[in-house]
């Protein structure tokens, strides 16, 4: 997906093929890497081919299978890694989570940055805005990208379905609120990269998503 000044590309990886997302600014070749879950030398090669450099690794959520790659990506590139401080605990017990699941653990440093809620997300000539949409964990986000029509939504929403409720600091009440409250007032037209699976619409969730109504 290519709009004007923005590059978009998504690529699924690790364990549990979550959707890591870059984003780049086409003019100044500054990119936003999203979610690295795995697989960082396949990330590193693409970056070198698309000729961009990325300088924020944000996440929107910290569960295992969306950071297990952050550190090895901080290493390489220098670039800060951001996430909201009401998932630290789980970024703390990110070993504990690959044991739960049976995955080799990467150590990930320390995040460099705090998100909050409706903080620009500045790209030169490309802007967007973090969403915090809690529920599938405390610290969920969701980034806008509305003058292209782009969300990244992380596990809170899927193509018909939602984020799991069920682990560490998840609440089902919280998540249904976020995505009607905040998800569901966007454009209907706005494009969905989700956290794992096929891509959506606002507008096709609101009138076929089964789990969370309108």
């Amino acid at each position: 997906m290519n709009g004007s000044n923005l590059i978009v590309e998504t690529i699924p990886v690790g364990p549990l093929k979550c959707n890591c997302t870059i984003l780049a600014d086409r003019v100044s070749r500054k990119a936003i890497l999203i979610d690295p879950g795995g697989d960082a030398e396949i990330l590193l090669e693409r970056l070198v081919k698309l000729d961009i450099q990325v300088d924020k690794i944000i996440h929107t959520h910290a569960h295992f299978d969306h950071f297990l790659a952050s550190g090895k990506m901080k290493k390489v590139t220098g670039a800060k890694l951001a996430l909201h401080r009401e998932d630290l605990f789980l970024w703390d017990m990110l070993e504990d989570q690959c044991q739960i699941f049976g995955i080799p653990f990467e150590p990930s440093p320390p995040p460099d940055h705090w998100l909050e809620h409706e903080e620009e997300i500045d790209l030169n000539q490309v802007k967007g805005k973090a969403l915090h949409t809690p529920g599938h964990t405390p610290g969920s986000m969701c980034f806008l990208f509305e003058s292209h029509k782009l969300l990244i939504a992380g596990d809170t929403l899927f193509q018909g379905s939602i984020g799991r409720t069920d682990l560490w600091g998840g609440d089902f009440k919280k998540i249904e609120k976020s995505i009607q409250e905040k998800l569901y007032t966007l454009d209907e037209e706005i494009s969905v990269i989700t956290g794992h699976g096929d891509s959506t619409s606002i507008g096709r969730e609101m009138r076929e998503n089964s789990f969370v109504r309108a």
